[in-house]
């Protein structure tokens, strides 16, 4: 091979530059393995053997430390196939074919570029014209034997780390709250506070039943979430910060904490464009799962039930999630409502019908999202959330005394273990204070530069003990607070009456739905005629339960029949306005739920056809004023002087303030005409 090489090697070659690719597959090879280092950037007087000067020979070297396995991150590498795409280069120099590419796509794309722009690779062995096909066959085994010495070194590593981690043997990193112990494994955190903080954990969460209402309470009890710092300086340090829910749903989902040894529980994935995700894998495909391997916090059991409990949170709308977890909401049926027409769960939507609150629809979209359909049924949930609320207090209530001493034995256990939390934070702050007053104490007062760093690192720690002493304070005088006497007398006073519990305003809707929860397992709406729930309970019994339809908005503003009943009789003696103002005195609403006024009086009679004060005034005999005077022969200025004195009867008949009078019976009965000028008091001009 050595004497074709002056051969393979022409003045066109030499014309263009060589490139020296040097590569080590890690950081460590790099600082340990130097002689082969070595070896490669000493190809480079193998290059001025040739013919190149070495000011020609461009060393790349930027992948120092990268696998060859794929060369989405190398830079390096993606620079010399650009040169050698470029015709820039005449010969490519590697140690070995393994140095510039562990992968049989990148090798036969760098032979492919190297043909066509007839660039030479030169290695250990020999020069290669990738152009000439016994030399292109040649690079292609050693590629492929490069990439499967590749393989097979990482199955021997692998294979090893799974007959290690099948026998529980391979040490993985832990999760907080617990440590490898020499000689006994994996045992409980020493650290105390560490402990109670993740008891507290799956504590709260078996008691609020959702990853997000766990991180609230600890947000609001002040109480901060162990860590362990991942890397750096400080690794393995332990840190206090406030709890996430990625970090809660993160130990919510660890067997490690049922006392189980798992390994495996998700796999790498290099997607399209060189990204790599994280997928995790079903229980039955972890490669090793050792229960009771060592000591846990929870039970395996309880572990599943925290995952069955998660599935059923999940927020995402798939077709075989039924449940959510409770939230503020007034929809008490949220996530346990089927649709009796294609048995998908319903959705909850929230409008505005009347007043200031929100109501609930019960909506099932059947196939509309995913394929254009319409909705399947839309049905509004005041009535049907009652009708179940009072299903329940019936059924609830010989169970209340005891639920309600539980309710209290369980508010005073939280306090005291949120109580014993904080002032594990004091403890530990006092500590952090005596240990940096004691490194103080000890230094030589003459070295001022340790001693004022010691004396600022004691300060802070003693403003730190301070801040830690006064939330405790706070917290424990807002607890004391929270949980009275006045509050427990309470409770016990609720006790033998659960419908009152159920129906107290200060009971939070989120608890009503998880008590409905503890009995009620789904129901199945189906709107027809009358409004069907199917009511299926936790033991499978059933009840079915049937509603009339709720009134659409133009029956709902339809006034009364007994409201209606009373207007006909004020009108007999009042106006509009005077009856709007009687009927509000009463109490009474229109059929919107707003006050009366004469503008609804008035729509009131129009819609009902009822006659007005005036009309029926009218009816009843009594004169408009152009009547009574044309009558009585008299001007309108005399009437009024009349109606003034009380010579005549009158009233007003309406909001405008038009007067009707009745005739006098003695003139209505001899039907004669008084004359103009017949008055009492007679004036100059004959005007009474």
């Amino acid at each position: 091979m050595s004497s074709e090489a002056p051969q393979k090697v022409s003045a066109s070659h030499l014309r263009r530059n060589a490139y020296l690719y040097v590569r080590q597959s890690t950081m460590r090879q790099v600082f340990e393995n130097t002689e082969s280092t070595q070896r490669q950037y000493a190809l480079r007087q193998r290059a001025v053997a040739l013919g190149w000067p070495l000011d020609r020979v461009i060393v790349i070297d930027s992948d120092l430390g990268m696998s060859g396995a794929s060369a989405s991150d190398r830079e390096g590498f993606q620079k010399l196939v650009a040169e050698v795409g470029l015709g820039h280069a005449g010969i490519v120099l590697g140690l070995e074919v393994s140095r510039l590419a562990r992968n049989s796509t990148d090798w036969h794309r760098l032979l492919e570029i190297c043909a066509l722009s007839e660039t030479l690779i030169l290695d250990e062995d020999g020069i290669y014209d990738p152009a000439h096909f016994n030399d292109r066959l040649l690079l292609g085994l050693k590629g492929t034997m490069s990439e499967a010495e590749l393989h097979v070194l990482r199955a021997r590593l692998r294979g090893g780390i799974l007959n290690k981690a099948r026998r529980g043997e391979l040490r993985c990193p832990l999760p907080v709250g617990l440590v490898h112990l020499a000689g006994a494994g994996v045992v409980l955190d020493p650290d105390q506070q560490v402990q109670q903080s993740v008891r507290l954990l799956f504590q709260t969460f078996a008691r609020t039943g959702a990853a997000s209402a766990t991180v609230k309470y600890f947000r609001q009890q002040g109480i901060l979430f162990p860590t362990r710092v991942a890397r750096g300086t400080h690794q393995g340090a332990l840190s206090w910060v406030p709890l996430s829910l990625g970090r809660a749903a993160q130990a919510l989902h660890n067997p490690w904490y049922a006392g189980a040894y798992v390994y495996g529980r998700g796999r790498w994935r290099k997607l399209a464009d060189g990204r790599i995700r994280h997928q995790r894998l079903p229980k039955s495909e972890w490669h090793a799962l050792i229960k009771d391997a060592h000591p846990g916090y929870i039970s395996w059991e309880e572990y599943e039930r925290i995952e069955q409990r998660l599935q059923e949170s999940a927020q995402a709308l798939g077709w075989g999630r039924t449940h959510s977890p409770p939230r503020e909401g007034s929809a008490l049926l949220q996530g346990r409502a089927l649709c009796g027409l294609c048995g998908n769960r319903m959705h909850i939507h929230y409008g505005q019908r009347s007043g200031s609150q929100p109501v609930a629809n019960y909506v099932c979209f059947g196939r509309g999202r995913g394929f254009g359909d319409p909705v399947c049924q839309s049905i509004v949930g005041t009535q049907i959330d009652i009708a179940v609320g009072e299903l329940l207090v019936e059924a609830v209530t010989p169970m209340a005394l005891e639920l309600a001493l539980a309710v209290q034995q369980e508010i005073t256990a939280r306090l005291d273990e949120s109580d014993r939390l904080r002032h594990r934070a004091v403890e530990r702050a006092q500590y952090e204070a005596d240990h940096a007053r004691h490194r103080y104490m000890q230094v030589d007062p003459a070295n001022r530069l340790v001693a004022d760093s010691l004396e600022a690192d004691w300060n802070v720690k003693l403003r730190a003990l301070a801040c830690a002493q006064e939330e405790y304070q706070r917290q424990r005088s807002a607890d004391r607070l929270g949980i009275d006497e006045t509050a427990r007398a309470r409770i016990l006073a609720l006790a033998t009456d659960f419908p009152a519990i159920w129906r107290d305003p200060n009971t939070p809707q989120r608890e009503r739905k998880r008590m409905l929860g503890l009995l009620i397992e789904d129901v199945t709406l189906i709107k027809q005629r009358q409004i069907s729930a199917a009511v299926r309970f936790r033991g499978g019994a059933t009840t079915t339960l049937s509603l009339p339809r709720p009134l659409t908005a133009q029956q709902r503003r339809v006034t009364h029949d007994d409201v209606r009943r009373q207007i006909d009789t004020l009108l007999d003696e009042y106006t509009d306005a005077q009856a709007a103002h009687r009927l509000n005195e009463r109490g009474m609403r229109t059929g919107a739920g707003d006050a009366f006024d004469s503008s609804s009086i008035h729509w009131v009679r129009f819609s009902h056809k009822l006659k007005s004060l005036r009309q029926r005034l009218l009816d009843a005999g009594w004169l408009t004023g152009k009547q009574i005077t044309a009558k009585l022969g008299v001007t309108r200025t005399a009437l009024g002087r009349w109606r003034q004195a009380g010579r005549i009867q009158a009233r007003i008949c309406n909001d405008r303030g038009e007067w009707l009078y009745r005739l006098p019976d003695e003139l209505a009965n001899s039907g004669e005409n008084i004359p103009i000028g017949t008055t009492d008091n007679p004036t100059a001009r004959g005007a009474v």
